[in-house]
């Protein structure tokens, strides 16, 4: 049984728990459906969906890891062991990682930039959709979003990005607050 929490409360503590803290298990398919359908409730002027997903789970992911490898080996042939490791397990830190792919495109009436906002707030919305339904969420990018060569691997088409990587499991560690910037440095106050 879900536990009722007010929306302050969540969002007064909400924070992203790192992939390389995540373990099993993950949602199922259709819990990841039930996640999906929170996600798509964004501002999108249009109602253009300017976004879609990709679902990467199982065996997959080590798949993609292996390719995205030797992507980066033949870039940097010395890389390291541990940036070797880093690479091979991009996609398996986290049981499911889910791709958001912004669509935008220039738009007789909807501003491009709008539809980009939308997308960014298509993954805003994933990690609070997966931390509702009671799994921890991590909003990455990495080299490979903005890598075109790593599109296909990846299942991006041409003319689309990748407005991020959200990886979704559960965690056993403490979710721990991180510095978070000064209202007075980030606010402007223009009238009373």
């Amino acid at each position: 049984m879900k536990t009722e929490i007010r929306l302050a409360d969540y969002l007064e503590t909400r924070r992203s728990t790192p992939a390389f803290q995540m373990r099993e298990p993950g949602p199922s398919r259709e819990e990841i459906k039930d996640i999906l359908k929170l996600t798509v409730r964004v501002p999108d002027h249009g109602k253009l969906a300017p976004w879609r997903f990709i679902v990467y789970r199982g065996a997959r992911r080590a798949e993609i890891g292996e390719a995205l490898l030797k992507m980066r080996l033949e870039k940097e042939p010395d890389l390291s062991q541990d940036l070797v490791e880093v690479e091979r397990t991009r996609f398996t830190r986290a049981p499911v990682v889910i791709a958001v792919i912004s669509t935008a495109a220039p738009h007789f009436k909807i501003p491009e930039w709008e539809q980009v906002m939308s997308a960014g707030a298509v993954c805003l919305n994933l990690l609070m959709a997966a931390n509702a339904n009671g799994y921890a969420a991590n909003w990455l990018t990495e080299w490979f979003a903005f890598d075109e060569a790593a599109y296909p691997l990846l299942g991006v088409n041409a003319g689309e990005k990748v407005a991020g990587f959200i990886h979704i499991g559960s965690t056993d560690f403490p979710n721990t607050e991180r510095p978070r910037p000064a209202l007075s440095d980030v606010v402007t106050w223009q009238g009373e």
